[in-house]
């Protein structure tokens, strides 16, 4: 079995960052906006604000009280989509519950959406137009293009229809001329459905949810869950999986820095398409 890491491929993103820094007459500027002190969203911004400085570019964190209300935190998004030393803006999800998440997304400028998760943006992706994708998306995508993963009329298979991961990758796949299927919690006879994938995805957030006699025997599988087990980082994918499979994603090590990576790229092209 083929071990997928995603560290040499999100280097490799991380290089086009870089060289298209180069031909910037400005220093692109991230901004992140945090709510509150989760342990989890505060490792996530951590690593972005580092790795944005690592590959040059400008990074402000903003952290707001988790009881902050709506109103103050889209007063913040307004000045930041005014602001033309702000070329990228993130909000850190998921927020508080008295937050309305789809609210705060529509009010970033679409492009400073570095997300990907703006409709304007979600629905140029899916109409094959310019714009900046989601990126673990994305992510997948450019992992699969480093090892050389063939997605031309093969049978790709989603697990999970989230407006994050698995409805953008369709989009992504399909444009690709894969043939997809998005399956999910309600999906009949889901073993029957995953056992055709010739490239298998999961992201549903639950450990051990792909086990072995789901996957079709030398299938790619592209493990997207991140969860926490008894003290650990885990996957979506039983470890059994990896005597079927004939290529497999790590976790932790898999598709996280492909997002990163390509959190940093968005940054860049945002910047360009802004000038």
């Amino acid at each position: 079995m083929i071990e997928l890491r995603g560290a040499p491929a999100a280097e490799s993103l991380l290089q086009q960052a870089r060289e298209r820094l180069q031909n910037l007459p400005f220093v692109p500027h991230l901004h992140v906006v945090r709510l509150g002190e989760d342990p989890a969203s505060v490792s996530y911004v951590r690593l972005k604000d580092r790795k944005a400085r690592e590959i040059g570019l400008k990074s402000t964190v903003h952290v707001l009280p988790e009881e902050s209300s709506q109103a103050d935190l889209l007063v913040l998004i307004e000045h930041l989509n005014q602001d033309q030393d702000a070329h990228g803006i993130l909000v850190q999800l998921p927020l508080p519950r008295h937050i309305d998440a789809q609210t705060v997304i529509e009010t970033i400028n679409p492009l400073k959406d570095v997300d990907g998760f703006h409709p304007e943006n979600v629905g140029k992706l899916w109409l094959g137009q310019e714009a900046l994708l989601p990126c673990t998306p994305a992510g997948i995508l450019a992992l699969c293009d480093h090892h050389q993963i063939q997605l031309s009329g093969k049978q790709v298979v989603i697990v999970g229809r989230s407006n994050i991961v698995g409805k953008p990758l369709a989009a992504l796949m399909l444009s690709r001329d894969a043939t997809v299927t998005i399956a999910h919690s309600r999906t009949l006879n889901l073993s029957e459905v995953t056992r055709r994938a010739d490239v298998l995805v999961a992201a549903v957030g639950r450990p051990g949810t792909i086990t072995p006699e789901m996957v079709k025997p030398g299938a790619v599988v592209l493990d997207v869950g991140v969860n926490r087990l008894e003290g650990k980082l885990v996957g979506d994918v039983a470890p059994e999986v990896q005597e079927v499979a004939g290529a497999l994603t790590p976790v932790p090590g898999g598709i996280g820095p492909m997002t990163v990576a390509n959190l940093m790229l968005n940054t860049v092209l945002a910047a360009e398409r802004q000038r």
